[in-house]
């Protein structure tokens, strides 16, 4: 069963990080993929570009309306993902613990919906 684990944190509280610590918690983000692929759970994973950058769209009354971002209202930002392939939720959640965000933020746990039809 696929999970997506959402990593939250605050952008600013990470920007402020020194330049060595966000690196060793991207290393350690690396590391944790090339675990997960060594035993056949991952999927994919990436940081997010800051909020800053984020187009939102939304369609009212049949017209997209373009929005420059982020105007959603929430206390952190979705930083990144991780898209692993896991038995069960116990199973992404343990994985989910181990994500480095989660030390300085939340990593949210959402199961996928598998649908047919869909390109590969």
């Amino acid at each position: 069963m696929k999970f997506l684990l959402i990593v939250h944190h605050h952008e600013d509280t990470f920007m402020n990080m020194e330049q060595a610590e966000r690196q060793r918690l991207l290393d350690e983000s690396i590391a944790l993929t090339h675990q997960l692929h060594g035993v056949g759970q991952y999927v994919h994973a990436s940081p997010l570009q800051p909020s800053g950058t984020a187009i939102l769209v939304r369609v009212r009354q049949g017209k997209p309306v373009v929005t420059d971002g982020p105007f959603i209202e929430t206390r952190e930002q979705i930083a990144g993902y991780f898209l692993v392939d896991a038995r069960d939720l116990e199973e992404a959640v343990d994985i989910a613990g181990r994500v480095p965000g989660a030390r300085i933020g939340t990593v949210e746990v959402r199961p996928l919906i598998e649908i047919t039809g869909l390109p590969r």
